[in-house]
């Protein structure tokens, strides 16, 4: 099964990478497939490519369903 999941940049690299951060987890990912990336961006992680960018609170708010869904939330 293949998931893709909202992250958080939390920097910018050389060659169209970033580095993203899902609870606590830091990972280098490529940003070539979405335009106009900025830190604090959430964007769709799929097999280390960016697909696309999501708001905020789209984000968040799927992230708490896949923690809801792990048993990770109390």
């Amino acid at each position: 099964m293949c998931l893709a999941v909202p992250v958080r940049v939390t920097e910018l690299l050389p060659d169209q990478m970033a580095k993203v951060s899902l609870d606590g987890v830091s990972k280098s990912i490529s940003i070539a497939l979405v335009d106009d990336v900025s830190v604090g961006d959430y964007v769709i992680l799929h097999v280390g490519f960016a697909l696309s960018k999501v708001d905020a609170e789209e984000a968040e708010r799927t992230l708490a369903m896949i923690r809801d869904f792990a048993g990770m939330n109390p």
